[in-house]
């Protein structure tokens, strides 16, 4: 999209404040209706929005609205171009009037007077004499929005619109919001620290991570997915975790033992720089401000009580879980063909209605595993009922020891509801959801667990012809999924699990490795398509994996230029916790991936590509793009503490990049390897390792198992097979 038809263009945006960086290079861009952007307090929220304002000296890159250039323009100028502003804080004068405020910045013609802002907001009109400082905190934030609409602007400006709002203010403000974007006279960029108020008012959320929007995704998909919540926003985490406390040493250990970890505490006798009037600490004060310390397990029999785990449940229920008050007749449906099966089966009702339910695990008992318990769940407003039903759900399911399986059905708000707690289930537990979504885009619900979705065909709408046959096949394959794990497991040879990851262009490099450690190792290969990376990452966390080959790291190139498998910004952060020797190469980072070659992007129209079936293009990575992913990696490696030997391919880095072949360009490599030398500190432990060969050479292959034996001796092999 061209910056002249989009209302509102951020690109490179750069700002610093001292030495402080705090906009990173910033690209945002809002087409036309709402856009929420979210993150968390010293994200550089506040800083973008006096930048597009002219507030703050941009140091270097584009602001423009509907093609006009702003940086450089004063505020005033701004403003005239058709912006309005609602700054945190209102700042309105204390002397002024509400009628006052208002008449002062009304224009003659256009769409918003006064009398409009007063039908907007009627307590505005009930309070038009009153001055800006006998306001309440509501009603000077409606007075802050109508002053900005009076200037009959293109594109509303607004950060955090609802702090310190009361619930009912929130919502009228949230309204107002969403009939705005409705109407479309005017665009909004709204930022705001209330996720359930982004994803209610916009389509679109962005999401800022130290001074860079990381991502943006769709409203739905965030407010439904409590995890993705918590890792990119710190929802319930850090010092405003609401987790319920019941144990802090079992509460601790308990999210140890989920990762593999050991935890130690921390006590300082004086948790702020004491003097000499500085009286004696209580030891209440001592024991909250101690810091708990994650050490990795690193011994075989700790990684085998990890694993264990995937055989809680074998003898279990299996739960069919949904809302009983729009779903029921399918629900039931599917527990009796379970339970004439002769499979242990409960129903689970997740319905926010209050409605009787004749459910083994009602709904309340549900929502009071919500942090807040079920207050927070059962409210007036349908969205946060439902987002934290969610989050209810998921701390219910992770507290279950008896799962033997579980099975949902519904259209997208049920799929949405029940598959975060699906999928912090462990690997091997059956988890299936009937959904009339299960025809499209299946990652945002799937994730990187092993999940099964079947496609309803018809919707999930009553037992009919199709429902029928669709809703008992889907619950006869539960059922003799959860029996199956019943079952005594066949004999077989355990060996430690060893992950590789791999791409169709580096599968010779990957065959020859795992054909050469089999013998000892149980081989796990992992395809380096976004999810495929993750799933490797959270069996490492898990514990599950003794030792990793991360040699195809191609979903970087594809979270940099915007391709299809890309991963997100905690690539690599497992391995900096997990301990473990970690052995990487620049595998296929020479492509970016697309998908038909219609869908690639108008921007990159001219660029080299490759088609690798009628169904994947492939994009070969500029220089630009080369050092922006060796800048990355080198940081992510910069964080390793353990052993790390990150291989530098000369030879080229996929079948595509060497010489002859469509990818070969010794200059974009001599970028990426430059970058990531420039980057990384090397010390005895974190070694950089140039090689002459390509990276599928049998030579480089032999080198990597030479490598990987020597640091991971003291991984325990079958003496048999060693």
């Amino acid at each position: 999209m061209s910056s002249a038809s989009s209302a509102l263009q951020v690109r490179g945006l750069n700002v610093y404040y001292g030495q402080s960086h705090a906009l990173q290079g910033v690209d945002l861009e809002l087409g036309s209706g709402v856009l929420s952007l979210v993150g968390r307090n010293g994200m550089g929220k506040t800083t973008l929005c006096k930048a597009i304002m002219g507030l703050e000296p941009v140091a270097s890159g584009s602001i423009s609205l509907y093609g006009h250039s702003l940086v450089g323009k004063t505020p005033a100028e701004i403003a005239r171009l058709g912006i309005g502003y609602v700054p945190q804080g209102r700042r309105l004068w204390k002397s002024l009037t509400v009628d006052e405020h208002l008449k002062l910045v009304a224009k003659p013609k256009g769409p918003w007077s006064v009398e409009r802002v007063y039908s907007v907001f009627p307590r505005l009109a009930e309070r038009k004499s009153n001055g800006g400082g006998q306001l309440s905190g509501g009603e000077q934030q409606m007075l802050a929005i109508g002053r900005a609409l009076l200037l009959n602007p293109k594109l509303l400006l607004m950060d955090e619109p609802t702090e310190g709002l009361a619930p009912v203010i929130v919502s009228q403000v949230a309204q107002m919001l969403s009939q705005l974007g409705s109407d479309g006279d005017i665009d909004v960029l709204m930022i705001e620290q209330n996720i359930g108020v982004a994803c209610t008012v916009a389509d679109r959320v962005a999401i800022m991570i130290n001074g860079k929007v990381n991502r943006i995704m769709d409203s739905g998909v965030l407010a439904a997915d409590t995890q993705l919540q918590q890792s990119l926003l710190g929802v319930g985490r850090h010092a405003h975790d609401e987790t319920p406390q019941v144990s802090q040493s079992t509460s601790d250990n308990q999210r140890a033992a989920r990762a593999g970890s050991t935890v130690k505490k921390i006590y300082l006798s004086n948790p702020q720089i004491p003097d000499r009037w500085t009286p004696m600490v209580a030891a209440a004060t001592i024991a909250r401000s101690a810091r708990t310390v994650t050490e990795s397990i690193t011994d075989q029999s700790a990684a085998a009580s990890t694993m264990s785990k995937i055989d809680e449940g074998r003898n279990g229920i299996v739960y069919v879980c949904g809302t009983l008050d729009t779903k029921g007749d399918e629900l039931r449906y599917m527990r009796d063909i379970i339970k004439a099966a002769g499979v242990r089966t409960q129903l689970v009702d997740l319905s926010t209605s209050g409605k009787p339910s004749g459910a083994a695990v009602p709904p309340n008992a549900v929502a009071e595993m919500h942090p807040r318990g079920a207050s927070a769940v059962f409210t007036s407003d349908r969205g946060t009922a439902v987002a934290g039903m969610t989050l209810a759900f998921e701390r219910w399911v992770q507290s279950r020891r008896d799962v033997a399986g579980v099975l949902g059905a519904g259209g997208s708000g049920g799929t949405a509801l029940v598959a975060p707690g699906f999928r912090s289930l462990a690997v091997g537990v059956p988890k299936l959801i009937v959904s009339t979504v299960a025809s499209g885009n299946t990652e945002q619900y799937v994730g990187s667990s092993d999940m099964l979705m079947m496609h309803s065909v018809a919707d999930v709408q009553g037992i009919n012809s199709i429902t029928r046959v669709v809703l008992k096949n889907a619950a006869e394959a539960v059922a003799a999924m959860a029996a199956a794990r019943a079952r005594p497991l066949e004999e077989y040879e355990d060996k430690p699990a060893l992950g590789l990851t791999m791409f169709g262009v580096t599968t010779p490099v990957v065959s020859n490795v795992s054909e050469q450690l089999a013998a000892q190792y149980d081989c796990l290969v992992f395809h380096a398509t976004g999810t495929g990376g993750r799933s490797m990452e959270k069996l490492m966390a898990g514990g599950q994996l003794a030792a990793v080959l991360d040699l195809t790291t191609t979903e970087i190139a594809d979270m940099i230029a915007g391709g299809v498998f890309a991963a997100d910004q905690t690539r690599f952060d497992v391995f900096a916790s997990s301990g473990k020797p970690y052995i990487g190469a620049c595998g296929a980072l020479d492509m970016v991936n697309f998908n038909a070659p219609e869908t690639v992007p108008e921007k990159y129209k001219g660029r080299l590509f490759y088609e690798h079936n009628p169904q994947i293009t492939l994009m070969r990575t500029t220089v630009d793009e080369c050092r922006q992913m060796g800048k990355f990696i080198g940081e992510k490696l910069n964080q390793m503490s353990n052993p790390v030997r990150f291989y530098l391919n000369e030879g080229g880095v996929s079948m595509l990049d060497s010489p002859g072949q469509a990818f070969w360009d010794p200059a974009a490599d001599a970028a990426l390897f430059e970058a990531i030398e420039e980057t990384v500190t090397q010390t005895s432990q974190r070694q950089l390792i140039r090689v002459p060969q390509n990276i599928n050479d049998p030579a480089f292959a032999d080198l990597l198992v030479k490598t990987f034996r020597s640091l991971n001796s003291h991984v325990v092999v079958n003496p048999k097979r060693a």
